[in-house]
C-alpha cells in the first residue's frame, strides 16, 4: 500500500510507529522500498554521506532536485520527503514556495521538509497552501549549526524545553503533517508527541517518538567518520564491503578473475584467420 501523508496520520492514531530512513540514489531507494520502509527522506545530509562537505550549509539546491529524482524513481510505496536545502525558504515566502514546487515538480517528491519552528510557520503555511506537503525540523537543525556552536543537545533547560514545545505546536497550527525531532531530550520529546496531533519523527529523541529516521549509511557502518551517540550499527556493511573490494583487487591481481565462467567464447577458426 502506497504510503501517504494520511496513512502517517493514521498509524500516530493507530499507536503504530512509523519507519524512515535517509536515501539518495535510485538502487537503495529500491531496496528499501522493497523491504517496507514508510518514508524516506533525501536529506541534505548527503552533503556528508555522499559529497564529502564537513556540513550540510553547502547543498544547492539542484543537489537536492538531483538525487531526489533518483530516490523517486525507485520508491513505489514508500512517501518520499525531499529535504530544502539551505537558503532556499530561508530569505523570503517567495523563495520557499517556489523551491519547494521545484523539489515537488523537477524531484517528484510527494512532501518537502524544513528546518526550524515559529521562524519558518509563514513559509510552512504558506508552501502547504500551494498543497505541497510539509514536514518540520525542530531541536538540534544542522543547517543552523553555525548558530549552535556545534551539534549539540537541544531543550534541557526548563525555558528551552518550554520553547521546543512551544516550536512543535507552532509547526502543527502553520500546517506540517509531520515535525522530526533531532537531538532532543526522551522524556520531553515523548512529551511533545503527546500534545500534537501530527507525527513526531525521532532522531536520537528517545523512543517515545511517533516514528524514528536514521541516515542508513550511520546504521549499516558504511559512514565512519563519527558514530553519534543515538546511531546503532543494525548490519555492519561497510566491513563487509572493505572484504568484497579487497576479494576483487586479490583476484585481479592474481588473474584468477574472470574466470572462464565469466568469459564470450568465439569460434578458434575465425581467431586464426586474423593473424
Amino acid at each position: 500500500m502506497k504510503n501517504t501523508v494520511a496513512t502517517a496520520r493514521q498509524q500516530k492514531k493507530d499507536g503504530d510507529k512509523i519507519t524512515m530512513l535517509t536515501a539518495y540514489d535510485y538502487s537503495t531507494a529500491k531496496l528499501m522500498d522493497e523491504s517496507g520502509i514508510n518514508m524516506l527522506l533525501v536529506g541534505d545530509s548527503l552533503g556528508m554521506v555522499m559529497l564529502g562537505y564537513e556540513d550540510t550549509i553547502s547543498v544547492t539546491m539542484e543537489d537536492m532536485i538531483h538525487h531526489t529524482a533518483a530516490v523517486s524513481r525507485g520508491a513505489k510505496n514508500s512517501l518520499v520527503v525531499g529535504d530544502m536545502p539551505f537558503m532556499s525558504y530561508q530569505a523570503s515566502i517567495f523563495d520557499a514556495v517556489t523551491n519547494a514546487g521545484r523539489l515537488m515538480k523537477e524531484g517528484r517528491c510527494n512532501a518537502v521538509k524544513l528546518e526550524g519552528g515559529a521562524s519558518v510557520c509563514p513559509q510552512i503555511k504558506a508552501i502547504t497552501e500551494s498543497s505541497i506537503p510539509v514536514m518540520a525540523h525542530i531541536g538540534l537543525t544542522p543547517q543552523s549549526i553555525n548558530a549552535f556552536g556545534g551539534f549539540k543537545v537541544q531543550g534541557k533547560s526548563e525555558e528551552a524545553a518550554k520553547k521546543l514545545l512551544e516550536e512543535a505546536k507552532a509547526v502543527e497550527e502553520a500546517g506540517a503533517f509531520a515535525v522530526v525531532l533531532e537531538c532532543v531530550p526522551a522524556k520531553l520529546a515523548a512529551l511533545i508527541s503527546e500534545k500534537i496531533s501530527i507525527p513526531t519523527i525521532g532522531i536520537g529523541a528517545g523512543a517515545g517518538c511517533d516514528g524514528q529516521v536514521l541516515v542508513y549509511q550511520d546504521m549499516l557502518a558504511l559512514f565512519s567518520d563519527f558514530k553519534p551517540k543515538f546511531v546503532k550499527h543494525f548490519a555492519d556493511v561497510g566491513s563487509l564491503m572493505k572484504e568484497g573490494f579487497k576479494a576483487y583487487i586479490k583476484e585481479v591481481k592474481e588473474g584468477t578473475f574472470p574466470a572462464e565462467e565469466h568469459t564470450f567464447k568465439i569460434d578458434d577458426e575465425v581467431i586464426e584467420k586474423l593473424y
